[in-house]
């Protein structure tokens, strides 16, 4: 069974930003290994609330 979609209900609904997570990485200056952890964890592309519930990023001390 199928059903039409008007233009209209597209627009409206929210769209997910897709992240490549090197960039993600990069932009949140992530380390190498964290990214690595990321990528085998999620690959290549990922969502944005995916990459930011699953980033940690040491705590900067001093």
């Amino acid at each position: 069974m199928s059903t039409h979609l008007s233009g209209q209900s597209i627009e409206g609904s929210a769209i997910r930003k897709v992240w490549n997570v090197s960039e993600f990485a990069r932009r949140y200056r992530l380390d190498e290994k964290e990214e690595n952890r990321l990528v085998s964890l999620l690959g290549e592309f990922a969502s944005e609330h995916e990459l930011l519930m699953n980033a940690s990023r040491a705590p900067l001390y001093r």
